[in-house]
């Protein structure tokens, strides 16, 4: 494994697990105030290796919850407002590895970020999250419903794409229900 893609996979585990895990520990990451949000996570005066490392094991934690959540959830729901999944054909998969690796790291692990921070911040704004004002319920507010419709759309882009790589037949084409 090349250093590239270790940054890579790196990199999908941080958007889909640790940040959305951080955001329902710690809360909206934009919260301001001093006494909550992630402003609490630098108000350790000297972290040492081992506090980051308790941290990132309890976001990881926290985050595939929330992704078992979200796929019991939000996939279901997205799946039966129209976003169905394609039938894949395995069997062509050897020859298209790459790609569908591709299609996964430009189309899927934003849609587990998107998709997961949905539930990361409705979990965050029910423990406590309306209590910091007007400002921050419209902020929460507006950050889930952002990351519902772009959680739609990176599935339906997946979807899609990889309809494509595994049924190559331009008559089969996958038609959004609601875009």
């Amino acid at each position: 494994m090349d250093d590239q893609q270790i940054s890579g996979n790196t990199f999908g585990l941080f958007i889909a697990y640790i940040l959305p895990g951080l955001t329902a520990i710690y809360g909206l990451p934009l919260a301001v105030t001093s006494t909550s949000g992630w402003t609490t996570i630098l108000a350790v005066s000297s972290p040492s290796a081992i506090d980051f490392i308790i941290i990132v094991f309890q976001a990881t934690t926290v985050g595939l919850i929330i992704s078992s959540v979200r796929w019991l959830s939000l996939d279901t729901l997205h799946h039966r407002t129209g976003l169905r999944p394609p039938a894949w054909n395995f069997a062509i998969l050897d020859h298209s590895v790459a790609i569908l690796e591709l299609l996964i790291q430009i189309h899927y692990r934003y849609y587990k970020f998107y998709a997961n921070m949905v539930v990361a911040l409705l979990w965050s704004f029910a423990m406590g999250g309306w209590s910091l004002g007007w400002k921050h319920n419209v902020c929460y507010l507006l950050l889930i419903g952002l990351f519902f419709v772009a959680s739609r759309d990176a599935l339906r882009k997946y979807y899609a794409r990889t309809t494509s790589l595994f049924h190559p037949n331009p008559t089969h084409e996958v038609k959004p229900a609601l875009a």
